[in-house]
């Protein structure tokens, strides 16, 4: 199956380097708007829209201080990666990014979510990707705070 098939298989489209939502056929899709997922600009995720995108093998990372998960816990199946440290291990080789992340490091074109604390420092690691030519990054404005309030975080 091609990439584009693997996304059509998850209920994305890919277009233009953006995921986008595909509105399920009949009277309720006609007249919807789509939600671009996407950084140029596009609304950041919601906790919906980022649980949906946690099915899929979407990375997660975190750009809280290690302090920060420590104490209070991390959004399930995120990996942490410090805002201070994040252009670094963004341009790590690969076999290092996995050792020191447990975590296959994305390529230029893999889909990446940000967060933080409350979307401060998930707005500027998506400026840092984007900068250094990541595609296919989005941000969840709403972070660990918002988070919480729908469910309880991962707790070492």
């Amino acid at each position: 199956m091609g990439v584009r098939g693997w996304w059509a298989a998850r209920g994305l489209r890919v277009a233009s380097g953006c995921w986008w939502p595909v509105a399920a056929p009949g009277p309720a899709a006609a007249g919807a708007t789509s939600r671009r997922l996407c950084a140029g600009g596009a609304p950041s995720l919601s906790y919906q829209q980022l649980k949906d995108l946690k099915k899929t093998s979407v990375l997660h990372i975190d750009v809280r201080e290690r302090w920060e998960v420590d104490r209070s816990g991390k959004i399930p199946a995120s990996v942490n990666i410090p805002l201070g440290e994040l252009v670094e291990a963004l341009q790590m080789d690969p076999m290092e990014f996995k050792d020191r992340y447990n975590q296959k490091m994305p390529s230029k074109s893999d889909p990446v979510v940000f967060s933080c604390l409350a979307g401060t420092r998930s707005k500027q690691a998506l400026g840092f990707a984007m900068s250094l030519g990541f595609s296919r990054v989005q941000q969840y404005a709403g972070g660990f705070e918002d988070w919480i309030k729908h469910e309880p975080p991962e707790t070492k």
